[in-house]
């Protein structure tokens, strides 16, 4: 990774604004990280379990369920923005009637990381991480190939599911759950 002076470091703000111009990537410490799109079973994936999210709760009015790499602010001079595959954020935490136009600030109870073709076990391993010391508190790690989900919870370790199990929300997500099969075909 390239380093870069103060003097060029890149904003928050710098940052929607090259989104906008076809940009796409995150913000480390205000380096830009240009992504390559992961694929199409890597979005496949990502929309099954925003499917699932969003049917359980977007009846109850509880939250808002984020896909497409909304942008999360998590840390500011220099900023970060990073960018996860899905996320909930619950309405006592951002009321829904709230429009955020830009990045959020407020942290989600639940990251997704879906492992891209070219991500490394680390990788995500490290955004768990990153994300659990920034006040997520739950997040899936979601590994194709194998057909598993680790989740990754701030009090409670990592539990793994495999593609006979049932994924449960644990107690960041009270009454969710959803068969993991499924979230691995087309």
């Amino acid at each position: 990774m390239a380093t870069q002076s103060p003097a060029e470091l890149v904003t928050a703000d710098e940052l929607l604004d090259l989104s906008s111009k076809g940009f796409r990537g995150e913000l480390i410490r205000g380096i830009l990280c240009e992504a390559m799109p992961p694929g199409v079973d890597h979005a496949q994936i990502a929309a099954e379990i925003s499917g699932e999210l969003r049917s359980f709760f977007k009846p109850l009015r509880s939250g808002r369920v984020l896909v497409g790499d909304p942008g999360i602010k998590v840390e500011s001079d220099p900023d970060t923005v990073r960018a996860p595959d899905v996320a909930f954020i619950s309405a006592s935490r951002l009321p829904l009637d709230q429009r955020i136009p830009g990045y959020s600030e407020v942290m989600p109870e639940l990251v997704v990381e879906v492992k891209s073709p070219n991500d490394g076990r680390w990788t995500l391993y490290d955004k768990a991480q990153m994300w659990l010391r920034h006040g997520v508190r739950l997040v899936w790690l979601v590994y194709p190939e194998e057909r598993t989900v680790e989740a990754h919870h701030a009090d409670q370790g990592v539990a793994v599911y495999r593609d006979e199990d049932e994924l449960d929300g644990m107690d960041v997500l009270p009454g969710f759950t959803c068969a993991v099969s499924p979230l691995f075909e087309s």
